[in-house]
């Protein structure tokens, strides 16, 4: 069963933060098939991250390492990451 973990950042500055999250530090995206970075067209520092897993397993195991490595403890407004299902 796929699943899936979305994210959204106010990153304050999109341009310095995405040097960072493509390092992937955390290691929290080396099992996603599917990644996407979306930006929003009323504050380009706000992000969308999507990413899609084979297993709810992955997406359990990557929410883990994000959580625990403490980066997303730098941003102020953050939402998620949250692990879904389809609800098909």
């Amino acid at each position: 069963m796929a699943a899936f973990i979305i994210t959204r950042i106010q990153t304050g500055d999109y341009d310095k933060w995405r040097p960072m999250f493509d390092q992937d530090q955390p290691r929290a995206r080396e099992k996603a098939q599917v990644q996407r970075v979306l930006q929003s067209v009323d504050d380009p520092n706000e992000v969308f991250i999507y990413l899609e897993f084979g297993s709810l397993e992955d997406a359990n195991e990557s929410r883990e390492r994000l959580l625990s490595s403490g980066v997303l403890e730098r941003f102020e407004d953050t939402y998620g990451p949250s692990v879904a299902v389809d609800a098909g």
